[in-house]
């Protein structure tokens, strides 16, 4: 039997719709430029828009209905819902969820204008609210799905998945190429347009249609 010089971090898991079971959560990997409307609202060139992936801890999720604590370090917090993919292998999809991926929109201009790395924009504490994971044979067809967000009952975003460049089977392919993809991995799968700010005492919810929405309020830090 191991021993350990301190207590090991406690297992990370989200609900599962309908389920008694939690899925344990490995690692996050988030997409970067996947809808052409989100890419040129940042400045980017929809035409040139080669995935990029980035990280964000498992600790940072945060289950719906949670109130969460107005970030350090930001004047400017942004929010972006996406799918969020769930995987039983490398290869297979054990479901699907609704996530908003969390962003210190600040703190990324400016690492980007220094030519420096914007982790801490992306992977900080409560940046990955998370529904619960539908199972991919209860979900509906995916790829046609209608995504949105509202902030204090004002919509916000609105798309659907179709409009993604980058669909699911061609981000695995991607990723799987960089990184060895395992059970329990998340993939949140990029943001359409319409991305915008939260200050203290908004409350936000993020839908896909046939998936558990996410929804989540903020207070002060």
């Amino acid at each position: 039997m191991k021993s350990y010089s301190i207590p090991p971090a406690p297992t990370i898991s989200l609900p599962i719709v309908g389920s008694k079971e939690r899925f344990p959560v490995r690692r996050i990997y988030c997409v970067g430029k996947n809808y052409k409307k989100h890419v040129a609202e940042m400045g980017g060139d929809p035409k040139n828009s080669a995935p990029i992936f980035f990280t964000k801890s498992r600790e940072t999720l945060v289950e719906s209905g949670a109130q969460i604590p107005y970030p350090p370090q930001t004047q400017n917090l942004h929010f972006e819902v996406e799918l969020v993919v769930a995987l039983a292998s490398a290869d297979e999809v054990f479901g699907y969820a609704t996530g908003i991926d969390m962003t210190r929109r600040d703190l990324q201009a400016a690492a980007k204008t220094a030519g420096n790395p914007w982790d801490m924009s992306k992977n900080f504490d409560h940046s990955a609210p998370c529904s619960a994971i539908t199972k991919a044979f209860d979900a509906p067809d995916i790829q046609s799905a209608a995504i949105n967000l509202t902030k204090n009952g004002t919509l916000m975003q609105a798309s659907s998945l179709h409009m993604m460049i980058w669909p699911l089977d061609e981000i695995l392919n991607h990723l799987g190429q960089s990184v060895k993809l395992r059970a329990g991995d998340l993939i949140f799968t990029g943001t359409p347009e319409g991305v915008g700010p939260v200050v203290s005492g908004d409350h936000i919810t993020g839908e896909i249609k046939g998936l558990a929405p996410i929804s989540v309020s903020f207070s002060n830090g």
